[in-house]
C-alpha cells in the first residue's frame, strides 16, 4: 500500500487549486514546515493567495492574511510590533510574495522593513512574471524571455534581489530552488530562526512556472534543476555579511540546456543564446568576488 505524506506535517491541505506542477505550491509546504504551527503568514494577491482561502475556507492550518500588492513586509512588520506590544513571544511572522511584490511593486516596503531590522522572515517565490495576471514581465524575468508584455523578449538584466538584500545589511539573505529541497529545507530553518533571534531574514526561491514558462509540468523539477547546473541560478547565502556557495555547480552545463526546455525561449536565435551564455558566465565572476 503506498503512503504519501505531506512534508508540511498536514499544515497544508494535500489537494489545492494550483496548477499542475506548481513548485510555488511546493515552497509553500517547505516553509509551512520550517516555520511551524505558531505562525502568521502575510500573503498579497498573486499565484500563492489561493492559500489565505476565501470565506470561511482555507487551505492551511495557520493564520493568513491577505493584504495589498505593494505592502506585504509592511503589513508583517505591523503584526510583529503587535505581537510585541502584547507580549507575545514565539509567532513566527513571514510574508510569502511573488516577484512582482516583491522585486517591483513591494521593493520599497521591504527595503523599509530591513532597515528597521524586524524581525520578520520575508519570502520570495520567483516565477519570473506576473502569472496569475496573464504572464506579464517582471524585474524578475530572464532576459530574452517571451512574456505577454515582452513578446519579442524580455530586454535588460532586472534586479538582482540577493545583491540588494544583503547591501541592507541583514542578518540572514538567500537564494534557493524548488529543484534542491534540502538545500531548500535547510535554509528556511536557518532563516525561521533567524528572523526570531536577529532581525529580516530573507529568502529568494526559484519555483519554476509550468504555465508561464511553457514546459510540460512534469519537468518542474528538472527546469529547476537545469537552472542551477546551468548556472543560471545559483544558490548563495549571506549570514551576517559573509557569502557563500551552497551548492557548488564545477562543471556547469550550456545555458542551451536550460533554455530550450522551456517554450518561452523557442524565438531565441543562436547569437541570443552566446550572450546569454556571456551574461551568465559574467554574472557569477560576478558572485564569485563576493566570496573572497
Amino acid at each position: 500500500m503506498l503512503k504519501v505524506e505531506s512534508p508540511a506535517k498536514h499544515l497544508m491541505a494535500h489537494g489545492i487549486s494550483t496548477c499542475a506542477g506548481c513548485s510555488m505550491e511546493l515552497a509553500a509546504r517547505y516553509l509551512l514546515k520550517a516555520a511551524g504551527p505558531q505562525s502568521i503568514v502575510v500573503i498579497p494577491p498573486g499565484c500563492a493567495a489561493l492559500l489565505s482561502g476565501f470565506g470561511a475556507e482555507t487551505v492551511v492550518k495557520v493564520p493568513v492574511f491577505q493584504g495589498n500588492l505593494e505592502n506585504t513586509a509592511a503589513y508583517a512588520a505591523g503584526i510583529r510590533a503587535g505581537l510585541e506590544v502584547l507580549g507575545k513571544e514565539g509567532i513566527n511572522v513571514v510574508g510569502f510574495a511573488g516577484d512582482g511584490a516583491t522585486v517591483d511593486i513591494g521593493l520599497q516596503a521591504l527595503s523599509a522593513a530591513f532597515e528597521r531590522g524586524d524581525h520578520i522572515l520575508y519570502v520570495c517565490y520567483d516565477n519570473e512574471a506576473y502569472m496569475n495576471t496573464g504572464i506579464q514581465g517582471s524585474a524578475s524575468t530572464f532576459p530574452d524571455a517571451w512574456t505577454t508584455t515582452t513578446p519579442a523578449g524580455k530586454e535588460g538584466l532586472g534586479k538582482n534581489m540577493l545583491e540588494i538584500a544583503a547591501a541592507h545589511r541583514i542578518p540572514y539573505a538567500a537564494t534557493a530552488s524548488a529543484g534542491y529541497v534540502n538545500d531548500l529545507a535547510r535554509k528556511l530553518t536557518t532563516a525561521v530562526q533567524a528572523a526570531r533571534e536577529k532581525g529580516p531574514a530573507y529568502l529568494h526561491i526559484s519555483t519554476p512556472c509550468p504555465t508561464g514558462w511553457r514546459f510540460d509540468p512534469a519537468l518542474t523539477i528538472a527546469v529547476a534543476k537545469a537552472a542551477v547546473q546551468t548556472r543560471a541560478w545559483n544558490l548563495v547565502e549571506v549570514v551576517d555579511g559573509n557569502w557563500r556557495l551552497t551548492v557548488e555547480v564545477k562543471d556547469p552545463k550550456p545555458i542551451g540546456e536550460y533554455l530550450r526546455l522551456q517554450g518561452r525561449f523557442r524565438a531565441l536565435t543562436p547569437e541570443q543564446e552566446a550572450k546569454l551564455q556571456q551574461l551568465v558566465d559574467r554574472e557569477y565572476e560576478k558572485l564569485l568576488a563576493h566570496l573572497k
